[in-house]
């Protein structure tokens, strides 16, 4: 008969619920640690959000955040595809997208787990 194998025990830093944080909890922790109200993030969001549309838009199509990253408007050439129902070669167009690219910093803090200082 053989063995059977020993299951090891995972150690667990923190436990995560594969959701991403929604706008409303999002306001909460930034209005919670910066001691403003809810209002007053909210309208913070709001303005960053015209800003970065409105720079995106404009001459350089570049938006940036700093140690966060960068949107950028980019153009898609046309090229040919497939329908992946027929598998019928189609022609895509040319087209634009919005594009982020996060910053070094930003890959640094997710990757190796250091994040921002507190």
């Amino acid at each position: 008969m053989a063995k059977p194998a020993k299951k090891r025990a995972k150690k667990q830093t923190k436990k995560a619920t594969g959701k991403p944080m929604s706008k409303a909890q999002i306001v909460s922790h930034l209005a919670e640690r910066v001691g403003s109200s809810r209002k007053s993030a909210t309208q913070f969001f709001e303005v960053l959000h015209d800003l970065a549309v409105k720079e995106a838009k404009g001459g350089a199509g570049k938006f940036v955040i700093p140690g966060i990253g960068r949107i950028v408007k980019a153009h898609r050439k046309a090229r040919m595809g497939r329908n992946p129902q027929t598998g019928e070669a189609i022609k895509l167009k040319a087209r634009t997208v919005v594009r982020m690219r996060p910053a070094k910093a930003m890959k640094d803090g997710v990757l190796k787990g250091n994040g921002w200082p507190d």
